[in-house]
């Protein structure tokens, strides 16, 4: 059996939530292939169901982010499931938005949510980080991870989680080069792209320096204006 955890807050107050990504992807996958309905149990909302072969057990942690591995340890424990047995999906601050990485073990990366997962589960588990970006200083990151989405990231948010839940089969069966690859075509290159600016090259050199081919100051040593030099101050015979 395999576990997937989505990492957020619960309550409605926190459902729109950058932090709360992790239940949207959860959610996703429950919507895309008729998961039972979400129950309590073990300090989570869970739901079970199949991707491909896979007996899947999605859980959505309800002790609040900072407490996220007292219910995913306390699920492992009963399953007798071990950390390769374990999927974690949560937000990511040094990504760009809708930017998704997805690694087996690894650092917290000061998630806290992530932190505690490590010290009751170990850290040998998959991790699917899913940018949201960062605001540009220490000071912004609390209001920009508790503040809702803006309108405007819909543009990838809503496909990157269609995305998320219409191939979870591929997560659930290891093909991570295939599953990021569907991801990184449904958001496309949007905005959230920032290519490094371009190198010079040769083809971008102007005309005339093109033309001149040697080091500054140097006179061209063929062609037509070369000729003409050369007739001028060249050796006279004798």
């Amino acid at each position: 059996m395999l576990l997937i955890a989505g990492l957020g807050n619960p309550g409605p107050r926190y459902a729109k939530q950058r932090h709360n990504i992790g239940f949207m992807a959860a959610d996703a996958i429950a919507r895309r292939h008729s998961f039972s309905s979400w129950t309590r149990k073990f300090k989570a909302e869970i739901a079970e169901g199949q991707l491909g072969d896979q007996k899947v057990l999605l859980i959505k942690p309800q002790t609040f982010m900072n407490l996220s591995g007292e219910a995913v340890g306390e699920i492992m424990r009963f399953y007798k499931l071990a950390p390769a047995d374990l999927i974690v999906i949560y937000d990511e601050l040094d990504l760009l938005p809708g930017k998704v990485r997805l690694k087996t073990g690894g650092g917290h990366g000061g998630h806290n949510g992530i932190k505690s997962i490590d010290a009751h589960c170990g850290k040998d588990y998959r991790r699917l980080r899913i940018g949201i970006g960062h605001p540009g200083s220490k000071e912004r990151v609390n209001a920009h991870v508790l503040g809702d989405f803006a309108k405007a990231d819909a543009q990838w948010l809503d496909p990157l989680l269609e995305a998320i839940g219409d191939n979870s089969p591929m997560l659930a069966a290891g093909d991570n080069s295939s599953f990021l690859n569907k991801l990184t075509l449904a958001v496309g290159n949007g905005s959230t792209d920032k290519k490094e600016p371009k190198k010079p090259s040769a083809k971008g050199k102007s005309h005339i320096h093109a033309a001149r081919g040697n080091a500054p100051g140097k006179p061209p040593q063929s062609g037509p204006m070369a000729d003409m030099l050369k007739r001028l101050f060249g050796k006279k015979d004798t």
